[in-house]
């Protein structure tokens, strides 16, 4: 132990000493790691070629296999009334109608809809024409930031489309033309559409309006 006797560093060079042996040796393996990325070609992406209906009108495009059905109405068709919420399910904002029942939009892919008949926001109604769910909305002011209210706006007439559906041939035109919803009900066939701003009495109130209630 005599010969190192007199070696002596102080804590600085034992540090630089350290960092300087540890990047020699990572370095080349770094190094290999990045030549082999650069080298790698980005796999392309694979498309498919889809046609549907949306609110009336044919479309055939060639999407990527991965994009939403949302992605593509809004990307591809610029039908931007169908909102982008939380893309993954849970607030309802991206509902649209599609061959006579309301989807998330963001769930579901765009190549799953072949011959599909779509309707979006745009497709119930505009400015000139309100949809009488959408003329309901804007007397019971069913919106605040108004951002989910094209979703809320497609779920609720797909829920009066529902409850139609459901009623037997045989019922008489009398009980037919009976109230079908009570405010419960409809908050809960609502429950998948969720308003941030808390409209929902006013919503309710608007559903109640066109489809009636047995409250």
């Amino acid at each position: 132990m005599d010969e190192f006797s007199d070696i002596t560093l102080s804590r600085r060079e034992l540090l630089i000493a350290g960092a300087i042996s540890v990047t020699a040796a990572s370095v080349p393996g770094a190094a290999g790691a990045a030549d082999a990325v650069a080298g790698a070609a980005p796999a392309a992406p694979v498309t498919n070629k889809v046609a549907f209906e949306v609110n009336g009108k044919r479309h055939a495009l060639d999407v990527d296999t991965r994009t939403t059905l949302l992605d593509v109405l809004r990307e591809n068709l610029h039908l931007t009334g169908t909102k982008k919420g939380c893309d993954h399910g849970q607030c309802g904002a991206c509902t649209v109608i599609v061959d006579g029942r309301r989807i998330n939009s963001c769930l579901s892919l765009a190549v799953m809809h072949e011959g599909s008949k779509i309707t979006t926001i745009e497709g119930l109604g505009n400015k000139d024409k309100l949809h009488p769910m959408q003329a309901a909305f804007v007397k019971h002011d069913g919106y605040q930031c108004g951002y989910c209210t094209p979703g809320q706006i497609c779920s609720a007439v797909s829920v009066i489309d529902e409850i139609g559906q459901g009623i037997p041939s045989h019922v008489s035109a009398d009980l037919m033309a009976r109230p079908l919803l009570s405010a419960e009900e409809i908050r809960e066939r609502m429950s998948g559409n969720i308003c941030r701003c808390g409209a929902y009495s006013n919503i309710v109130d608007a559903i109640t309006d066109v489809a009636g209630s047995r409250a």
